[in-house]
């Protein structure tokens, strides 16, 4: 985290936070698009740091969108835990939500908007046949999950 925080810090990105150690960083953008952005981490990190890694960048106005559009509100205020949010590099195309909703084998229930896919994993997350891989695969994207206590806590960082 040291390492990402300085290589904000060297990209001018003002003030760069982190949340704890969990790969979280909240910054100034000085006007940049998220796209821009994007691009320019993965980068920098690629020459700099020898780091491979993809980058999901959301303005603060967009974190208060992603609370605000929250399809499962009882199950967030219920168990938290078992709430996911994952940042997705590009938005899905209804028929790949809709081949992912098929696709699910346990009691997982997934709803879309617009970059972000909302996850409740009644059961829990380690036991569940929904990962990642397979819903990158069936998205035909990438994403990053967080569960909806990181979500407030990032939302509120990011607008201060």
């Amino acid at each position: 985290m040291a390492d990402l925080h300085h290589l904000l810090t060297q990209l001018g990105l003002a003030d760069a936070r982190s949340l704890l150690q969990s790969g979280n960083l909240v910054f100034g953008a000085n006007g940049r698009t998220a796209a821009r952005l994007e691009r320019l981490l993965e980068a920098e990190a690629a020459k700099r740091l020898g780091l491979q890694t993809d980058f999901f960048v959301r303005s603060a106005k967009e974190w208060k969108s992603v609370v605000a559009n929250n399809p499962f509100s009882k199950e967030a205020a219920r168990d938290p835990g078992h709430l996911v949010v994952m940042a997705l590099k590009d938005a899905p195309k209804d028929t790949d939500v809709k081949a992912l909703q098929a696709a699910i084998t346990g009691r997982e229930v997934v709803r879309a908007g617009g970059k972000h896919l909302y996850i409740v994993y009644p059961d829990g997350i380690g036991r569940s046949r929904l990962t990642n891989a397979v819903i990158d695969k069936l998205l035909g994207t990438r994403g990053t999950g967080r569960n909806w206590n990181t979500v407030l806590k990032l939302a509120s960082l990011a607008t201060g």
